[in-house]
């Protein structure tokens, strides 16, 4: 696997490229869409497949969910057209208050408006290739958006991926300040940039999407849904029982690394493996290019063998 990080620069994620011109030149069709949501949010909605490839001939579905204060275009996307190139359509969205979707940035003070949008797009595209396998990739938070996914459609994947998942944080005070003041950017976490991409330049880069925040930093009431949802996980993990895969970074400061390690051991799922890269930060498109290969090279392995496993398994029904 090639990622196409390595043909970014530290201006542009396409390198000296225009968007389109990366597409064409990867030889991918890209589409963007509106949803209106039950709030009445636009949601914006894309998707990446491979040119030339007939539908009946692609090898599966994935559907990607971003971190907070990402988003699904920029840095995240190259990611998309790695997985589409391997034969797969890819599809993602922004969520509520990030890139291009309506919603407060930064405030995310119930995951549940958050999770339906996920649930209600990835279905839809699910219905559109209803015979491919469908697998649910997360990072960080995204990776607790993809767990909380799959406790409520316990059967309905073909195998879920987590990175750098957010399954455990810390702080203090939060409770209190989430009720006088909710929509306060809270002072006693840092930017997690900083913490999250290992080369200067990626961080850099990333700070340069045209959709970023100005301020990198959660509500009160956006961080103490996240520790609820972190406490929510570590109860009810023993209901997943979707094929698994949790790859985290040794040296995560954003995301606690053990509790990666809990989910991945609680979980029911007959299917399950565990990959910690010593030494790596939580952003893994962050490391040293080199890096980035070993860790995508692993997430694309595991859904290509379950993606043959399913083939080989529908072939042998047929007999």
């Amino acid at each position: 696997m090639v990622h196409p990080i390595q043909e970014a620069n530290d201006n542009s994620p396409y390198g000296d490229l225009t968007r389109e011109e990366f597409y064409k030149k990867h030889q991918i069709l890209h589409q963007e869409n509106f949803i209106l949501n039950k709030q009445d949010l636009k949601i914006f909605t894309q998707s990446w497949r491979p040119a030339g490839i007939a539908a009946s001939r692609l090898r599966g579905l994935v559907a990607i969910v971003h971190g907070f204060n990402v988003e699904s275009s920029w840095l995240f996307e190259l990611t998309a057209v790695a997985i589409a190139k391997a034969g797969f359509v890819v599809c993602a969205l922004d969520l509520q208050g990030h890139g291009y979707s309506d919603g407060l940035p930064g405030h995310v003070p119930s995951i549940r408006p958050v999770v339906e949008d996920c649930i209600w797009v990835f279905d839809s595209a699910r219905a559109e290739h209803p015979k491919l396998p469908a697998f649910l990739f997360g990072e960080s938070l995204g990776g607790a958006i993809a767990i909380l996914v799959c406790l409520k459609q316990r059967r309905e994947w073909s195998g879920l991926i987590v990175s750098g998942a957010m399954c455990g944080v810390s702080t203090k005070l939060l409770p209190v300040a989430a009720f006088f003041a909710p929509t306060w950017k809270i002072v006693i976490t840092k930017p997690t940039a900083s913490k999250s991409y290992k080369e200067e330049w990626k961080r850099k880069l990333a700070g340069k999407s045209p959709n970023r925040p100005k301020c990198g930093k959660p509500t009160a009431a956006t961080a103490l849904e996240f520790l609820r949802v972190c406490e929510h996980i570590k109860r009810n993990c023993q209901g997943l029982e979707t094929p698994l895969l949790v790859v985290h970074g040794g040296e995560d400061r954003v995301c606690d690394p053990n509790s990666a390690k809990l989910v991945y051991e609680t979980a029911a799922s007959k299917d399950k493996s565990l990959r910690i890269f010593p030494d790596m930060w939580h952003q893994f498109i962050g490391e040293p290019n080199e890096s980035v290969e070993i860790v995508f090279g692993t997430i694309l392995s595991w859904i290509e063998e379950r993606t043959h496993q399913k083939d080989s398994f529908s072939f042998f029904s047929a007999i």
